[in-house]
């Protein structure tokens, strides 16, 4: 009366490599992950995509040199195109001394992939600040566009500077850069969106100093979606059912 219950038993565990095997997790390459975003949204749903960039530097006597880029792309959008405006502001505090602070390194920084916040500090009372924002919204109609600032056309420079330090805003071809480098050996910020990466990176040598990157990615999504098409996308996850999801 045993045996029979003995035999199974053995069946079942040298069954239970076999499923295990099966539905084993499978990790997910980097390049495998690239190639599926983008994809959750329906076409025609996004009207409205923008992305703003700012850049500023204040040193201790409250001068800030810095700039603000944005870009709006719509439907009606011809040719995607970045827009700049220079920030300069008057200090009026006490002069600051010498910076004397030494950073080394970093070369690697400069092939990293995806989004990149560096903050390196060599001096005192300092304030570093790299964010990245998305957001999402949705509405009936795509917004205003109201660019401000001049035209940053592929290949060109555009500078400013102060007694905070000298800033320069350049399109490669391949996205935007900022680039601050601050007087009397503060330091210098970069950042840099290009070639599907976001590099924010801030290296401060002096002291009282405020850095601030800042990048807001702005999706609008259409907001008119009718039942039949929410019925059909229900219908095709009732189908999952049959397959045994």
């Amino acid at each position: 009366m045993k045996t029979p219950l003995w035999l199974a038993m053995v069946c079942l565990a040298a069954s239970l490599p076999t499923q295990a095997q099966t539905f084993k997790p499978i990790e997910l390459k980097d390049q495998e992950l690239a190639t599926l975003r983008g994809r959750y949204v329906m076409p025609g749903r996004i009207i409205s995509f923008g992305i703003v960039m700012t850049s500023t530097w204040q040193n201790a006597n409250g001068e800030v040199i810095g700039a603000t880029s944005s870009m709006q792309i719509q439907q009606s959008t011809i040719k995607p195109q970045f827009y700049v405006s220079i920030i300069n502001e008057k200090g009026n505090g006490s002069a600051h001394s010498q910076g004397t602070g030494t950073v080394t390194g970093g070369s690697g920084l400069n092939s990293t992939e995806g989004v990149t916040q560096v903050v390196r500090a060599a001096g005192d009372h300092n304030t570093a600040y790299n964010n990245v924002d998305i957001n999402v919204t949705k509405a009936s109609q795509a917004p205003a566009t109201q660019q401000q600032g001049q035209a940053l056309a592929a290949g060109s420079t555009l500078v400013g500077a102060n007694g905070a330090g000298s800033l320069s805003v350049s399109s490669t071809g391949t996205g935007v850069q900022f680039n601050i480098v601050a007087n009397n050996n503060q330091g210098s910020t970069v950042q840099r969106l290009a070639q599907g990466g976001l590099m924010q990176n801030t290296t401060l040598l002096g002291g009282g100093n405020q850095v601030n990157n800042l990048t807001s990615f702005n999706v609008v999504l259409r907001d008119n979606a009718t039942t039949g098409s929410l019925n059909g996308n229900l219908d095709q996850l009732r189908g999952l059912r049959t397959l045994g999801f």
